[in-house]
């Protein structure tokens, strides 16, 4: 099974990021299928599949779920703009759900530990099975621009196949099941999905509400003392050390904290635009900082850093853009000065929080490995083995997304990683000049997001991370809203832009 899972994710992923026609688009999605029904029989998941399907209550609840997939696809054909804003707020939720093979396989884990994304699977089964109705309806199948699409694709069928020489691959085949296909199904979706002056401002809210929610439900905590989900790492630290870190509705403060990070960057981007008015402004920012406060997170105050002095740049004016530029090379001063004054050997790994150790063992895991790495998932295993260290693999995940992809990927992986951050830009900075609003908080989400991965982990295992991908990609192509709000007849909706004035991407062929 593991050739099958291997080989059709790799062929899946290049279908469904590069199909132009709907016979491609369907054999994406047929060998997306099976790539994950290859996955999931060698998997603990398998066997609480046939629980569920074994059990008359379990049946049940399962005929309950399809029904409801259903009904939401049937709303999402009506209302296609909808799919991006709904994935979006599913994106951060893990219900604290877990699985077994006795009694009904589905209950509320006593641990309190996150589960999987399953909100977020279920928006996007829904949005696949309302994508293919259209398209089997007529609709044509638009083709995602090709400076992103070709290295996403080429990326995401190297983590399948690596599934060959992974050393982790149980880790392996857990992460390609619950993160790298399903977001390449994401991808295929949301990227050939609608775009119009609504996006915007249903993406904004889709972020900024439940930030604001999280938020107070963290400033909770740390009024309580009390938090929800954590880590044993996590639950020592507050225990015996001199801060109390919060988590709100996740399972680590620097989740927690990116995600406030990513919402202040959508506020900030509305101020510079003049899209919202100062004092409401003001009040949310006051409650998302208060929020980021009690994470205590070193790596999202980066990013956070890096957003505000990267929308100076972008979107302020000369003055602004040297006070601007004066206040990074007075913080990239402070940081070496301070880097100078504690040395090497121990005080460095204090500044860095041992991630300069962390730095050092995925380096040599690469240098063992250099053309394909470990496999996916594997650099936390071959760090502790190549450490000779035992104990819990998170310890030993690297946290910087470039040394994790060298290590699992090899140089292979980091080629494709440069691409699809290079494709990324491209994409982005044409719709920019589509959208203005869209394009700038697009980007201003994707360099939080890519900030952030320098210091901790989770790049390509966020969803929003390929929902930027996807959103960029159906706003650099002019997508049009292909499906009529009521009756059976397409209306063909003015362009924002005029086929004149907007840029030409790579790819943006469509076909049928």
């Amino acid at each position: 099974m593991t050739y099958v899972a291997a080989g059709a994710g790799a062929l899946a992923a290049g279908l469904l990021l590069l199909s132009r026609s709907r016979a491609t688009l369907l054999g994406g999605f047929a060998l997306l299928v099976v790539a994950l029904g290859a996955l999931v029989l060698g998997q603990r998941a398998g066997s609480t599949l046939s629980a569920l399907i074994g059990s008359p209550a379990g049946l049940a609840a399962l005929a309950l779920g399809l029904a409801a997939l259903v009904g939401l696809a049937a709303i999402l054909v009506r209302y296609p703009i909808a799919v991006a804003p709904l994935a979006l707020v599913a994106a951060p939720l893990r219900p604290p759900l877990e699985f077994s093979t006795g009694g009904f396989p589905i209950e509320l884990a006593t641990s309190g530990e996150l589960g999987r994304l399953l909100p977020l699977y279920a928006v996007l089964a829904a949005a696949a099975l309302a994508l293919l109705w259209r398209v089997a309806r007529g609709e044509p199948v638009r083709a995602l621009p090709l400076p992103l699409a070709g290295p996403a694709a080429a990326f995401l069928a190297l983590a399948c196949l690596s599934l060959l020489w992974a050393v982790d691959p149980v880790a392996a085949r857990e992460q390609l099941t619950f993160f790298w296909l399903p977001f390449a199904g994401l991808v295929a979706v949301i990227g050939r999905g609608p775009v119009d002056a609504r996006l915007g401002r249903l993406l904004a809210l889709a972020i900024v509400v439940p930030a604001g929610i999280y938020a107070a439900i963290g400033l909770a905590q740390a009024a309580t003392g009390r938090i929800l989900f954590f880590s044993s790492d996590l639950a020592a630290g507050n225990a015996y050390g001199s801060l109390f870190r919060v988590t709100s509705l996740f399972d680590d403060p620097s989740h927690y904290g990116r995600h406030l990070v990513l919402a202040v960057a959508i506020v900030l981007v509305a101020l510079w635009l003049g899209r919202t008015r100062l004092g409401p402004a003001l009040a949310v920012l006051a409650l998302l900082g208060a929020g980021l406060w009690f994470t205590y997170s070193q790596s999202s105050a980066v990013a956070l850093v890096a957003v505000a002095l990267a929308l100076a740049f972008v979107a302020g004016e000369q003055r602004t853009r040297r006070l601007a530029a004066a206040n990074t090379v007075a913080l990239a001063a402070v940081v070496a000065l301070l880097l100078v004054v504690q040395g090497g050997g121990d005080g460095e790994r204090s500044v860095t929080s041992e991630r300069s150790r962390l730095a050092e063992d995925s380096a040599i895991v690469f240098s063992n490995h250099p053309l394909a790495g470990v496999g996916v998932a594997g650099q936390p295993l071959a760090s502790r083995e190549e450490a000779g260290e035992r104990g819990s693999l998170r310890r030993n995940a690297s946290h910087t997304t470039p040394l994790t992809v060298a290590s699992e990927l090899g140089t292979l992986g980091l080629a494709a990683y440069v691409a699809l951050l290079a494709g990324a830009v491209s994409v982005l900075s044409a719709a920019r000049v589509r959208h203005p609003a869209l394009g700038l908080g697009l980007g201003a989400v994707l360099l939080a997001l890519f900030v952030h991965s320098l210091f901790y982990d989770g790049f390509f295992e966020n969803p929003i991370t390929w929902g930027v991908f996807a959103v960029g990609a159906a706003a650099a192509s002019g997508a049009p809203v292909p499906w009529p709000a009521r009756g059976g007849r397409r209306r063909r909706q003015r362009p924002l832009v005029s086929e004149a004035a907007a840029p030409r991407v790579t790819g943006t062929a469509s076909g049928s």
